[in-house]
């Protein structure tokens, strides 16, 4: 039951390139919800793995799930792991290579009306030998809840119409009418079969899974009713915000001072080299004072922000944070006419603006999807952040000395970041009343548990990923940029 494209392509996948096995993962502290996956994807093969991740976390909120118990009731092979585990990973694997396919698995069997509806249609599906046995069942029942964008694949698929099949269509009819005289219509008949899923999945539950502590998740609740509340969620933000920014300027200050002087220290060493040699004096200035000059700026300058600005953004990441900004985003985003999920590709672009733009491909709305992409740069990316937090020292609070110099350039940064966010929503609002105009499709935002972080991971990933990567960028195209200017400038004087 797709509702985004990755969902249709993951769908399509599933359903017409007959792959030997599916991997489902799902959340052990969520297995309720996670279960309906499960049995959709049996609607179609029976060759399935449940993966049950995140057992730590399930075990540190009271939760035991007997696997051998869920095993019987799901019908599949189940693996618990803990992806952040190398060993665990490896059980998983064992068990993708010895997976031997259940052939004597049914699918989910739902209310009697509709299996008898099911049942008729199936009597006339056989007869389209087009259609691959595995996906005949899977193809009745999006008949009957009338799923145009999938049949309409099916179709294209296999190169039928089923309109052209004249008893199918007839019994089609029939089936809808028997559902509705037992009040069953054809608009609810895709309600039906999701309760049917929901109250398998809370049976299976209720069944392998025992829960030590009643009220398991009352921590994250009870922080969430603070960190998302109208009152207390934007100014809770905005501290962070200023604590990380105040941290990183104050903190990039010393080690700046001590980069400038050595590099200082290593260029009058160069230019002595080149002047005892009497090298050409525009080979002297491309050299030092083009590349090797604006390389060290760049790395003083840039380098101890990032070295410690990347590292607390991911830490926040890491710990469950940015999903919270982005609920408590989400009502000033409807009243743009846009949805909630643009504040996600937004929280993207703080990291990096390209990840932002092909983030938007989880909006489903064309129209918001091309509106989150053209706002999206309004949000300053992590390579921008120590250009606003060198300018914002250098020029903004250059005159002031001490704590107050760093105060004030914390605030001039958390002001740029404030415009550009109260940018892309009054250009969202434009859009969405003039050339893009519509109305705010529903957005559903699950929240993920609270983690401790993995500080080890944090420094590896922000610093490698993140930091080097950005520095390396910038230094190759402002050096280059440079060095090539004063080559210029010498060659026309």
């Amino acid at each position: 039951m797709s509702n985004s494209e990755e969902e249709e392509i993951a769908r399509n996948y599933i359903c017409f390139e007959n792959p030997d096995l599916i991997v489902v993962v799902v959340d052990a502290t969520s297995l309720e919800r996670n279960l309906n996956l499960v049995f959709q994807i049996r609607e179609i093969t029976p060759n399935v793995i449940l993966c049950v991740n995140l057992i730590d976390e399930a075990k540190k909120k009271g939760i035991k799930i007997d696997i051998r118990e869920l095993e019987n009731l799901v019908g599949c092979k189940v693996v618990t792991t803990i992806a952040r585990k190398k060993k665990t990973l490896n059980k998983l694997l064992n068990s993708i290579y010895d997976f031997k396919p259940n052939n004597s698995y049914t699918p989910i069997k739902y209310s009697d009306s509709i299996e008898n509806a099911i049942q008729n249609i199936m009597n006339e599906m056989i007869k389209i030998k087009k259609i691959p046995s595995f996906l005949k069942r899977f193809t009745c029942i999006k008949l009957l809840d009338n799923s145009e964008n999938i049949i309409k694949t099916i179709e294209k698929k296999y190169n039928i119409k089923f309109n052209r099949y004249k008893n199918l269509q007839k019994v089609l009819n029939e089936s809808i009418k028997l559902l509705e005289d037992n009040n069953i219509s054809q608009s609810s008949i895709k309600d039906e079969i999701v309760t049917e899923l929901v109250n398998k999945a809370a049976y299976i539950c209720q069944k392998s899974c025992k829960y030590e502590k009643e009220h398991y998740h009352n921590f994250d609740t009870k922080i969430d009713k603070i960190l998302t509340s109208r009152k207390f969620g934007i100014p809770i933000m905005l501290a962070f915000l200023c604590i990380i920014f105040w941290l990183t300027i104050v903190g990039s200050n010393y080690p700046s001072q001590i980069l400038f002087r050595v590099f200082s220290w290593f260029q009058n060493k160069l230019i002595y080299i080149f002047d005892f040699f009497h090298s050409p004096e525009w080979l002297k200035n491309m050299l030092v004072l083009g590349i090797y000059q604006t390389l060290t700026w760049i790395v003083a300058v840039m380098l101890p922000p990032m070295a410690i600005f990347f590292p607390l953004f991911t830490f926040l990441e890491d710990l469950g944070f940015l999903p919270r900004i982005a609920f408590n985003m989400d009502g000033f985003f409807n009243k743009a006419k846009t949805t909630g999920k643009q504040m996600i590709t937004m929280c993207m672009g703080f990291g990096c603006n390209a990840a932002g733009v092909v983030g938007t491909r989880i909006i489903d709305s064309p129209r918001e999807r091309i509106i989150a992409a053209v706002t999206n740069s309004f949000v300053p990316c992590n390579g921008r952040y120590p250009f606003l937090i060198a300018i914002s020292t250098i020029f903004i609070a250059g005159s002031l000395t001490g704590i107050l110099s760093s105060v004030v350039s914390t605030l001039a940064v958390i002001f740029v970041i404030i415009i550009g966010i109260i940018l892309t929503l009054i250009i969202s609002q434009i859009l969405s009343n003039t050339i893009l105009n519509g109305v705010p499709s529903s957005f559903i935002l699950e929240l993920p548990p609270f983690r401790k972080p993995q500080i080890g991971k944090i420094i590896v990933r922000s610093i490698f990923d993140r930091t080097l990567f950005v520095l390396r960028k910038s230094s190759l195209c402002c050096s280059s940029c440079w060095s090539c200017y004063l080559a210029l400038r010498k060659y026309r004087n």
